[in-house]
């Protein structure tokens, strides 16, 4: 009967050595995951050890690529957070933390084909249930909730009252 070779005798496959991302590289492998503002990626970037310079190099050749946008980046968040059910107000500050400017920031609340009262409408049915028209301290919890998620309180009014459907039909 023969031993079981030692650690050091059983011959282990090569490690290829990574080589060093470029900034640009790791700009990429951040937008490649998802959508991220400027401000952010220049954030992550120097998070990551990557000198100021360079960092605006590679967001600035990210932009020209078309890799990074942030009229794409807002509309998206935009639309996440709408189905996440936030409102309007909640959106717009989130957007404005993130350094995009008014008129990006406009035009992506504009582009979410939401309406924004029967969006809130929803939410409120969905977490208080038909009773909410005969019950007042449920709506002051559903109005404090839509205040809270960042709808306007002529929002949070239609939504409670069930003025927000279109009549369209």
């Amino acid at each position: 009967m023969s031993l079981p070779p030692a650690d050091d005798d059983i011959p282990r496959p090569r490690r290829r050595q990574r080589r060093e991302q470029t900034p640009a590289q790791r700009a990429l492998g951040l937008l490649v995951r998802r959508e991220h503002s400027r401000k952010e990626l220049l954030q992550k970037l120097k998070a990551r050890g990557i000198a100021d310079e360079e960092a605006h190099a590679a967001v600035a050749q990210m932009t020209d690529a078309g890799w990074q946008s942030n009229q794409r980046f807002a509309e998206s968040l935009a639309r996440n957070r709408a189905m996440q059910g936030y409102g309007p107000l909640h959106i717009r500050a989130e957007l404005a933390a993130h350094g995009l400017e008014s008129e990006t920031i406009s035009h992506a609340i504009e582009s979410v084909e939401e309406n924004w009262a029967q969006l809130a409408h929803n939410l409120v049915q969905r977490r208080f249930g038909e009773a909410l028209a005969e019950d007042p301290a449920r709506q002051r919890k559903a109005a404090d909730l839509l205040l809270r998620r960042g709808f306007t309180r002529e929002q949070m009014r239609q939504a409670i009252a069930g003025d927000c459907f279109d009549d369209e039909f």
